[in-house]
């Protein structure tokens, strides 16, 4: 399961334990008897840690697990690609931070603030957050499908390279990111951790994901890369700017084969386009 699906859910199981305050509320699967333990979960009130339930008192298990995705039209998706739920429509998660975890992330944003003295006489205008790569890009099961979802390396350096010169830009890192010169790379740090200086960063920007989930929850401004893979009707926020190539072909949700189609969306949704999107939300 990816974090941004176990962020989903996290706003359905602050309502079911509102509704049954007694019940030990889990994340799983039904027919198979299995509770999922997720990062996501850790320190939320909510959500109950699987490994360490009270067979004594009831539990509730939520029926949402990876052949379970709301989001998606089963009946209508092939072996090759996914049909999109167009009735679905994703409520902004839940996270919750430890006093280390907000500690750690202060740290890293006094860092990055030290960065830009040691390299610029002005005053940066905002701190924005910036994902430009999935971790899985190179995973075996997983790959084709955020290859199709990608913009490319040499969009997000031009990007990058337009907005860095009044905004201090923190880069996330992580084993698939490729190295940008002349801003601050975050390290390689751990998804919660980067959640955290996120929740501390005036905007996100960066392909549809996990981070567009988190950035929903922390009710942060966001400018996200959809291409024509997912429809954003479907998985996105409508108060987050939502990039997405309208075409007959749109969306494709192709996972099995590298698309054409989406290659042609990295070619519409040029530099330019995410550029004036980022400067508009900042200015509003």
């Amino acid at each position: 399961m990816g974090f941004g699906d176990d962020l989903m859910i996290t706003a359905h199981a602050s309502q079911i334990k509102k509704k049954y305050p007694e019940r030990q509320i889990v994340i799983g699967s039904i027919a198979k008897k299995q509770a999922y333990h997720s990062i996501i979960y850790d320190n939320n009130p909510n959500i109950s840690d699987c490994r360490d339930l009270d067979l004594n008192q009831p539990i509730h298990v939520i029926d949402y697990h990876p052949g379970n995705r709301p989001y998606i039209d089963y009946s209508k998706s092939t072996s090759s690609r996914y049909v999109w739920n167009k009735k679905f429509k994703p409520i902004p998660g839940e996270i919750y931070f430890t006093t280390k975890e907000i500690n750690d992330a202060k740290k890293i944003i006094n860092d990055a603030k030290e960065y830009w003295k040691k390299n610029n006489i002005k005053e940066y205008k905002n701190i924005i957050f910036i994902e430009s790569s999935s971790t899985k890009l190179n995973d075996k099961q997983f790959n084709i499908k955020h290859k199709n979802k990608d913009w490319g390396y040499n969009n997000w350096t031009k990007l990058i390279n337009k907005i860095k010169e009044n905004n201090l830009v923190l880069h996330s890192s992580h084993n698939q990111t490729k190295s940008i010169e002349a801003i601050f790379s975050t390290g390689k740090t751990s998804f919660r951790l980067a959640c955290a200086i996120l929740s501390l960063c005036d905007m996100y920007v960066g392909p549809e994901g996990g981070f567009g989930h988190v950035a929903a929850a922390l009710r942060k401004k966001a400018v996200l890369y959809f291409g024509g893979w997912i429809d954003p009707d479907v998985i996105g926020y409508d108060f987050h700017e939502n990039i997405y190539f309208k075409n007959a072909k749109s969306p494709c949700g192709e996972y099995k084969n590298i698309c054409k189609h989406c290659e042609e969306a990295r070619k519409k949704i040029t530099v330019e386009i995410i550029l004036k999107k980022i400067n508009n939300l900042l200015n509003n």
